[in-house]
């Protein structure tokens, strides 16, 4: 199972780097040479929120190609942008009918990164038992 993402600031790759990924993931990482490839095998992804709550251009992209084997969603964004804080995920996760998993601030507080570690050892333990 793959965790892709997309970090045009470095927060969201600054999060990940932070965080002690299990082994039945590895990380793939969204940029404009590989947004249009392929991926067979099913991820959860982790992206940014834009301006007032949007999805990247980018990310669209990528879901528009492997959306199907999309499982989950976790989005960053900043508080000061009110109701619309990290609100891509939320778009992304109803368009999608995924769970969206969490909202992190920027590159995630301690909290927030154990909740988040604690939700891919779920997931993976789930992955596991469905192979």
């Amino acid at each position: 199972m793959y965790i892709a993402f997309y970090s045009m600031t470095g927060n969201i790759r600054r999060f990940l780097n932070s965080i002690d990924i299990p082994d039945t993931y590895e990380l793939y990482q969204i940029t404009n040479d590989n947004v249009r490839d392929k991926i067979d095998d099913r991820f959860i992804l982790i992206t940014p929120t834009y301006g007032f709550g949007a999805v990247p251009d980018i990310v669209q992209s990528f879901l528009e190609v492997n959306g199907n084997n999309l499982k989950a969603v976790v989005s960053s964004g900043n508080r000061n942008w009110g109701r619309n804080f990290a609100r891509a995920g939320e778009y992304i996760s109803e368009e999608f009918k995924v769970p969206l998993l969490m909202k992190i601030e920027l590159h995630g507080t301690p909290e927030q990164r154990k909740e988040f570690s604690l939700e891919l050892e779920r997931a993976g333990e789930l992955h596991e038992s469905i192979r």
